[in-house]
């Protein structure tokens, strides 16, 4: 398979007013999708609306965050997918000069001639996955080709990985599984956004994830030594996302996540509870309620009063990144269907 450009204006306006007409009943559009239509827990829709009234203040005119981290394209990725995963409509909507802001200022950062949106392959991914969820719901002409461009990116890096894989750069030659990780992600949320993905490039990339598994099911950094929760949790999500749970790896990866319920990365909360929270969906849903009601508990009691959350990163992200792991309560986004 190739890479193509999907249908573009005018027959894409037509498509997308005929999709915010119905804007209005986003229960009635998760019953068509399959949604189940659990009762969302105050505390988390507590959580959740202070966090976005947080970023919502906090952006400024350029349609980024003034904090450390706020003005990479992949923070505003983050932030963007924040304010799509809870329902937002970006056209008439509370958010909607948010999302559009937050959309127009990751176009400005591509580089025209090869794609690359940002200053790493973190930043490009993130940026990337964003644009693919704004695709069909934001009213931008621009996105089409500017999704077409970063994805033809990611995959004309990953050929010149000797791993077949990504890491830092477009042209770096070595590869972890964080980066890889997160392309691979962005790439299963471009494929749901309706653009054509080579499976070789998926296959390759998932080949080098499990060449980083240990026996006990823990992923690795760059080998099987050092596994932890936040890598495994990748893993596991990308296996799911490519239908492969059957597999014996799959199993021994989903129990070391069983059995790392209570775990929490020091260094990078956000980031593991971001990823956490979707393997275990996709993996195991019991698992995941669980670990869901540990999580809501736990962020409710260390948010601040203006909405943010603490942490290294900057709160741009820290929020984003605590928002996203609650966003599987509202599954609004293609990439949480099962």
């Amino acid at each position: 398979m190739t890479l193509h450009q999907p249908v573009m204006p005018p027959i894409f306006h037509l498509l997308a007013g005929l999709l915010w007409l119905a804007s209005s009943a986003w229960s009635s559009a998760q019953d068509l999708l399959g949604h189940p239509q659990d009762a969302i827990p105050p505390q988390a829709e507590l959580v959740y609306e202070k966090g976005m009234g947080f970023l919502a203040r906090t952006q400024n005119e350029k349609g980024a965050w003034n904090d450390s981290v706020g003005a990479e394209a992949g923070v505003v990725g983050l932030c963007v997918a924040a304010f799509l995963a809870h329902g937002e409509d970006p056209i008439n909507g509370p958010y909607a000069k948010n999302i559009r802001a937050g959309v127009d200022y990751i176009l400005s950062q591509q580089n025209e001639i090869n794609g690359y949106i940002g200053s790493s392959m973190y930043n490009h991914a993130f940026a990337t996955k964003a644009l693919a969820e704004s695709y069909g719901t934001v009213d931008n002409p621009k996105i089409a080709l500017a999704l077409k461009k970063a994805v033809e990116m990611t995959l004309s890096s990953q050929k010149r990985n000797r791993f077949n894989a990504w890491r830092y750069t477009p042209d770096s030659r070595d590869a972890d599984t964080t980066v890889t990780g997160c392309q691979l992600v962005t790439l299963f949320a471009v494929r749901n956004a309706g653009f054509a993905i080579p499976d070789d490039a998926l296959l390759k990339g998932l080949a080098y994830l499990n060449s980083n598994r240990a026996s006990d099911g823990a992923y690795g950094y760059t080998s099987p030594v050092g596994g932890k929760p936040t890598l495994t949790a990748i893993g596991v999500l990308c296996l799911s996302l490519a239908k492969e749970r059957e597999s014996k790896g799959f199993q021994t990866s989903l129990e070391y996540l069983k059995k790392n319920l209570d775990y929490r990365d020091s260094n990078y909360p956000y980031y593991f509870e971001y990823y956490m929270s979707q393997a275990l969906f996709h993996a195991d849903e019991p698992s995941w309620k669980e670990w869901n009601a540990r999580n809501i508990r736990y962020l409710s009691t260390i948010q601040a009063s203006d909405g943010s959350f603490p942490g290294n990163q900057g709160p741009s992200f820290n929020t984003a990144g605590a928002l996203l792991s609650l966003a599987l309560n509202y599954r609004y986004l293609p990439i949480y269907e099962k």
